[in-house]
């Protein structure tokens, strides 16, 4: 699951960069991105209690943003 974040991370970051005029109708991109760079760099800090956290709470907000984005 780790790795799909920072999948998610790193798209939002080059998104960020290609259209910064969309990435401001995704909640709390900034911390998706950061959480990525831990992730990436410091995966062996990371606690499972908080993965599970952000997949319960911030994932179906994510999901919802990006439904929003692309009309679906």
């Amino acid at each position: 699951m780790e790795r799909s974040f920072e999948i998610i991370g790193e798209a939002l970051n080059r998104s960020f960069k290609i259209a910064p005029e969309q990435i401001d109708s995704i909640r709390n991109y900034r911390q998706i991105i950061s959480f990525r760079n831990i992730l990436a760099h410091c995966y062996d800090t990371v606690e499972d209690r908080i993965v599970w956290g952000i997949i319960e709470g911030s994932l179906p907000e994510l999901l919802e943003d990006l439904h929003s984005l692309l009309g679906c």
